[in-house]
């Protein structure tokens, strides 16, 4: 066998064993989140029914999850939550591991996500340094030289849900033209998504 057949065959092999991997490794995934869910209601339904129904607790999760998604939607159904949830609040192993939970659901929520208006680059922790973030909101600061137009940018350090918060004159962040969608994709690939070329346009 020739050195260039093997290169060929090795080339071939391992871009199919990295195109197969996250498919397959997906597919387990929630394959395990399925019966996680599935085992964990299933136990009532047996004994109820008499017998095993595959699917069935994990229908009953998509229902429980989809009537709290119900009342958490109004004014009345959040005050009730909030109320529990500063129940749980004094409860000392609850306290300290919910806020976190919490954090990092809200963070893929589709609230947070909409609250990203750009993705651009900022120069951080030092000059010389540039990071991707993601525009939050704009600050109008008005100091002893005048008003200031600033932005809020939220610079990830932690894939998604943990960063910093920073402000910084609105002409010094550098625009990347990128959708908020690629922005995500760049974090959480670990930069590896990011394009050769950023689009310089004017947000």
């Amino acid at each position: 066998m020739s050195g260039s057949f093997r290169n060929w065959v090795k080339t071939r092999f391992i871009t199919g064993l990295f195109s197969t991997i996250p498919a397959i490794a997906t597919a387990w995934l929630l394959w395990v989140f399925w019966n996680a869910i599935d085992d964990f209601f299933s136990p009532v339904y047996t004994q109820m029914l008499g017998r095993r129904i595959p699917g069935l607790g994990f229908l009953t999760a998509v229902v429980i999850i989809f009537i709290m998604g119900t009342i958490a939607r109004n004014v009345f159904g959040r005050r009730v939550l909030a109320r529990i949830e500063m129940l749980f609040d004094h409860v000392p192993i609850f306290r300290s591991i919910y806020p976190s939970v919490k954090q990092l659901l809200e963070s893929f929520s589709p609230q947070k996500l909409n609250s990203f208006k750009s993705v651009v680059l900022a120069e951080h922790p030092r000059k010389g340094e540039y990071v991707f973030g993601f525009v939050t909101s704009e600050v109008l600061i008005e100091g002893l030289e005048g008003k200031r137009a600033m932005v809020t940018v939220f610079v990830p350090t932690n894939n998604l849900y943990l960063g910093d918060v920073i402000v910084l004159p609105k002409e010094e962040m550098l625009p990347t033209g990128l959708t908020v969608e690629e922005g995500i994709r760049i974090i959480l690939s670990a930069g590896t998504a990011t394009p050769a070329r950023l689009p310089r346009e004017r947000l």
